[in-house]
């Protein structure tokens, strides 16, 4: 992105760059086809200082401020598997992030600083089979009792949740609707926690889970903040998944475009490269331009976020166009290299299936339009 880095934010990037070259692009196929990234993955990245970036420094964490993660997602989507990415972000700024917020000194200490080390791994709870988005629909139960949480319900498409040694996890404990929700820090080992593997379209080295909950008992101890007061953690943690995405999103674009690019000018077709044709020409143009256009929804949004100021509709909007346009991209990016793009083996080809999770993750684009219909008063009293 169009941003004056400091010369810390340059040392992250070359440091990250090698890290990813050397590291972790030659194995993304092996982890793509093993389901799930390594735990070897997390204590790397805790070695380098940049697992725990934005965390509370008193817990391990790096206390820095989400140019940082900018910088962190974009050398980590280079090596071409959105999954990898994806398995460090439900990590560090989704489920461990809601912990360092709102969680006690001695849930911090444990799993803030765990997760920091990478020593444990954790996983964001909230989706359900019958509810998303909707968060004030959720149906999952915690109920007191005595010093413990008695939990019973599911969980759907948990991404970190078959690996996880934690899941943040959204529970009613009140009555229906926004009021009654809490959050509350479920051990993975607690007995009664069940965990199946899910397969999906592509981000296959993100592992993504179903989960159940049988009278899973839960130190009261475990829940963060006051009961019931969960919907507003909830839904403050959307704004930093949602420029996640946004960023994920422009990365993975512009991936596509190198690569499109690369390859126009390399094959030739009828004694000529195919950059050499103004439909290719014009066909790439078209998807730079909605890249840049992207790129500066979402600078904006991250500007916004950083100096607290009210940003849902325009973060909304980022997400929107960003992650369409990686869809977008994807379909011509793809086309380009023809029936090479449609081979597993081809980074083309595995971009081109990752495009289609970009505009469902944390909120999908009919979500997002919806809150910037609210947010800018287009919807008819």
């Amino acid at each position: 992105m169009d941003r004056t880095w400091s010369e810390e934010h340059e040392l992250l990037r070359r440091s990250l760059r090698d890290y990813v070259h050397e590291r972790v692009t030659p194995n993304v196929l092996a982890w793509e086809a093993a389901g799930e990234v390594p735990r070897s993955l997390f204590t790397d990245l805790a070695a380098l200082g940049v697992l725990g970036l934005r965390l509370s420094p008193q817990y391990g964490g790096g206390g820095q401020d989400f140019w940082f993660t900018v910088v962190l997602l974009e050398e980590l989507m280079r090596c071409g598997s959105i999954g990898v990415p994806v398995s460090v972000m439900a990590h560090a700024e989704f489920a461990t992030m809601l912990i360092d917020r709102y969680g006690s000194p001695a849930l911090r200490e444990t799993y803030v600083r765990g997760a920091a080390e990478g020593r444990l791994i954790g996983a964001l709870g909230v989706s359900e089979p019958d509810a998303g988005s909707d968060v004030a629909a959720l149906r999952t139960r915690a109920v007191r009792d005595g010093d413990h949480y008695v939990i019973n319900g599911s969980k759907l498409y948990i991404s970190n949740g078959t690996i996880a040694d934690y899941i943040t996890l959204a529970v009613r404990t009140g009555g229906a609707g926004s009021r009654g929700l809490s959050v509350i820090v479920v051990p993975a080992d607690t007995p009664g926690l069940r965990r199946q593997r899910l397969r999906k379209l592509g981000t296959h080295a993100s592992d993504t889970a179903e989960l159940f909950f049988e009278n899973c008992r839960v130190p009261a101890s475990h829940l963060l903040g006051a009961e019931n007061d969960g919907f507003g953690m909830i839904m403050s943690g959307f704004e930093g998944e949602r420029l996640v995405l946004s960023v994920m999103a422009c990365s993975h674009a512009r991936l596509m475009f190198e690569q499109a690019r690369d390859w126009g000018h390399q094959r030739r077709a009828f004694g000529q490269p195919l950059l050499g044709f103004q439909v290719w020409q014009h066909r790439l143009a078209d998807v730079l331009t909605r890249i840049v256009a992207a790129e500066a929804l979402t600078l904006r949004g991250i500007e916004l976020h950083l100096q607290g100021r009210p940003a849902q509709s325009e973060i909304s909007m980022a997400k929107l166009f960003a992650t369409e346009t990686a869809r977008f991209a994807a379909t011509e990016c793809a086309q380009i290299q023809g029936g090479l793009g449609y081979m597993e083996e081809c980074l083309m080809g595995r971009l081109h299936r990752d495009a289609l999770a970009m505009t469902i993750g944390a909120g999908s684009s009919e979500i997002m339009r919806e809150i910037i219909a609210r947010s800018n008063h287009l919807v008819a009293q």
